[in-house]
């Protein structure tokens, strides 16, 4: 059965939104854990203002205190050129940078047009120069909340513009919760035969919200439709400040949890994932999403009821 690699976005896209500052020795620790897991890649922080996001303020530290286990990525997301310089000097995996593929969405969350992002980005390119890779994250691809439908051929084309900048990796994300299972598949279809046919070393991932319940339901799409990789979040947490009502990303363990059902290899450990994910409440101080942290996995069994 084919294998299915996953990466963990918690701390960084799940934390991000969250009001209470999560302590320092929180992360690390958390992270820690879930490099014992199995994951492909931990998406462990952002390198961006302490102004823009105060969650992730100790980034360089977290960075510096993560006990890196082999085999397993340090990736971080870098929304400019002075980001890229320190997750250099953290020693980062991998650098993560985004662009919304909607001009009134770039312009509210990146405060640029997409013009003017691509152009801070291909700075960015130029400054790795190769040292580190570099995944492009091309958020809002499966609709925005101001503008409605994204051409698909927009996305196909952005996609090969930063393939062809040199960028290893392409997360294609439904930032807003927007997308379908329908939509999912002729999305995967056209990013196999237009940009993955020519480039079969750069690495595809899906990203997806559950803002409508449609997530694992999309990813299945995914993963009927070849693609292989995955970003979620432990128990539920994250979400979009730019689209109402949007609730998270998809619950990693409960993604995991039908993927093995089904008889798919993801490499992680569900039963040491599903105890770092029954600590979430408590470290967030809310309920969460996620569902096979509370209802376990179909294969517990019970005592008859008397």
């Amino acid at each position: 059965m084919t294998r299915i690699y996953f990466n963990e976005v918690a701390t960084r896209d799940g934390f991000q939104i969250e009001p209470e500052f999560v302590p320092t020795d929180t992360k690390v620790a958390l992270i820690d854990a879930l490099s014992e897991c199995g994951y492909a890649k931990i998406e462990v922080t952002s390198f961006t203002s302490p102004r823009a996001i105060p969650m992730l303020r100790d980034a360089d530290e977290v960075m510096g205190r993560i006990r890196r286990v082999p085999g397993v990525e340090y990736t971080v997301l870098v929304p400019n050129r002075r980001g890229a310089e320190r997750a250099l000097e953290a020693k980062a995996d991998e650098l993560n940078l985004v662009m919304s593929i909607s001009e009134s969405l770039n312009r509210a969350n990146l405060r640029m047009s997409m013009a003017e992002s691509f152009a801070a980005l291909q700075d960015v390119f130029k400054l790795v120069d190769g040292r580190t890779p570099i995944n492009m994250s091309l958020s809002c691809a499966f609709g925005c909340p101001i503008e409605g439908d994204v051409p698909q051929q927009s996305i196909i084309e952005w996609a090969k513009r930063f393939a062809d900048l040199g960028a290893r990796g392409l997360s294609i994300c439904d930032t807003t919760g927007m997308g379908h299972p329908a939509q999912v598949s002729r999305m995967v279809e056209a990013l196999q035969n237009e940009v993955v046919k020519t480039r079969p070393e750069l690495q595809l991932t899906l990203h997806f919200h559950n803002t409508r319940g449609m997530g694992l339901a999309n990813v299945l799409a995914g993963v009927q439709g070849g693609v292989v990789r995955f970003d979620g979040s432990l128990a539920g947490l994250g979400g979009c400040t730019y689209a109402p009502g949007a609730s998270g990303n998809i619950s990693s363990e409960d993604a995991i949890h039908m993927l093995e059902a089904m008889g798919y290899d993801t490499g992680i450990d569900l039963d040491r994932l599903l105890g770092v994910a029954r600590q979430m409440p408590g470290i967030v101080g809310h309920d969460v999403p996620g569902q096979v942290a509370k209802a376990g996995r179909i294969t517990d069994l019970h005592p008859a009821p008397v």
